[in-house]
């Protein structure tokens, strides 16, 4: 069970969600990548913590994710597996 000191703190933890689970047009930051496996293109690219990108397209059956990193305005395609390891925080 987590206990929260004050409702802003709640309110945080909400705001912090998988990249997975945004849905299209959201702007959000990356917050943190929960693992040490992201491929370098994914750096390379400017996709690190920080870094402020949209979800532009969704493919059905948890196909991969087409994000715009705003910074450089490039697209790149997240597996959805890639995607549930990277937490976001709403802008």
């Amino acid at each position: 069970m987590i206990f929260f000191k004050t409702a802003k703190q709640f309110i945080r933890m909400q705001q912090n969600n998988s990249l997975d689970k945004l849905k299209i047009g959201e702007i959000v930051k990356i917050h943190s990548i929960q693992t040490s496996d992201i491929p370098a293109k994914f750096y390379e690219l400017g996709f690190y913590p920080g870094s402020v990108i949209e979800i532009k397209h969704k493919a059905p059956f948890d196909g991969p994710i087409c994000v715009n990193i705003l910074e450089n305005n490039s697209l790149i395609a997240v597996r959805v597996s890639e995607a549930k390891l990277i937490i976001t925080e709403i802008i």
